[in-house]
């Protein structure tokens, strides 16, 4: 089961809400969005873990990162 984690800075372009959408529909796909620096979460499809930076931490965030199978920055 793929795991994927979008990383979004409050300046991320309109095309992560697409991408992020299309790992969502990818069969068996585990998404994880983090948002960092405040940012605001697109709308986004249903079953996608929407995390803020705050809340994980730093040592949450490095987990995160570690078992993720594919990670984007935005």
């Amino acid at each position: 089961m793929p795991s994927h984690l979008h990383l979004l800075k409050p300046d991320a372009p309109p095309l992560a809400a697409a991408v992020i959408e299309a790992d969502a529909r990818a069969p068996g796909a585990v998404v994880t969005v983090v948002l960092l620096d405040r940012a605001v979460a697109p709308a986004l499809p249903p079953g996608v873990r929407v995390l803020t930076q705050e809340a994980l931490g730093s040592a949450g965030l490095l987990d995160l990162i570690f078992e993720s199978d594919r990670i984007v920055t935005w």
